[in-house]
Order: C-alpha cells, then structure tokens, then sequence
C-alpha cells in the first residue's frame, strides 16, 4: 500500500495540494474528476445536469472503485464519500487523508458552487451537504489534516510529517 488518497469537501485543495505533494514524493498524480470525465467524455457538470446527482455519484463510484495505482497521489472529488465500493477500495490500495476546514473558512474560499461542479440536491445548501459529508470523511479518514490557517506548504508539511 503505497498510494495517497486525498478526501474533502471542494474548495480544499485537494488537487492543488495532490500534485505539489505528488512532485514532493516522486509519485504520480491521479484526478480521478478527470478520470471520470475522460471515460465520460463530458464535463461533471454536465454529467449532474445529464444523469442528476444519483448518476453522478454511480459514475463517481464506479471510476473511484476502479482504480489500478501504485506510487500515486489520487485527488478525490467531494462526493466520493458516498461510494461504498470506491472509498472500501481506496482504502485497500491507500492511506486516505482527509483535508479538514471549517465551514466558515470552507464558504469563503467557494463562491459559485454550481461552476465547480458541486453535488447538491435541490433544496440542499452548503451547510447541509458540509454536515453530511463531514460524518464520512472522518470515518474513512487515516489521517486528518486540519487546513484552518494554514497555506499550501504548511499544509504539504502537515501531510509529510503525518506520513
């Protein structure tokens, strides 16, 4: 087990992060949001408008729980949580870091969620989705890495001296 896989809710920097710490290693760098849209062929976004969050999620299960890696830095997408065959794999083939941040620092750095391509349900607001997804990543979590105040390398130093 020599993989690395990034959770959290987006806005964290699990991808920014994902490749600094990926050089930082000498591993390689894995999105799976990009994996998804290369199989896809579509942008998440569209894949939410197209199929709604449910396909979406069967989708994002479905990718996540296939991936081969060895070496890697595997960035998540947000909702990869609710894939119980993803996240089962994913700890098989990883030590899973959750990247933690406040709600309150968390809606800052968001804005427009709908252009990142956020998994929400109609009627679902942020704080809804940050207090389900929460319970998640800290039971699938190795490691939890509290990003409160910390920029991009003490962020990447946090993770280096955790691993």
């Amino acid at each position: 087990m020599n993989n690395i896989v990034l959770i959290g809710m987006p806005g964290v920097g699990k991808s920014t992060v994902g490749v600094i710490l990926a050089k930082e290693l000498g591993y390689q760098f894995v999105d799976a949001d990009l994996l998804i849209q290369k199989q896809e062929k579509r942008l998440l976004k569209e894949i939410i408008a197209q199929d709604g969050v449910d396909g979406f999620i069967k989708i994002e299960n479905q990718v996540n729980a296939s991936i081969e890696a060895e070496h890697t830095v595997i960035s998540t997408g947000g909702s990869v949580v609710y894939g119980k065959e993803a996240m089962e794999h994913l700890k098989e083939i990883a030590t899973v870091i959750y990247l933690k941040l406040s709600y309150q620092a968390l809606r800052k750095r968001l804005g427009n969620l709908k252009n990142r391509g956020v998994v929400l349900r109609d009627g679902q607001t942020l704080k809804d989705l940050y207090e389900e997804r929460v319970v998640l990543y800290e039971q699938y979590a190795d490691i939890v890495i509290d990003e409160e105040n910390k920029g991009i390398e003490e962020t990447l130093q946090c993770i280096i001296d955790a691993l």
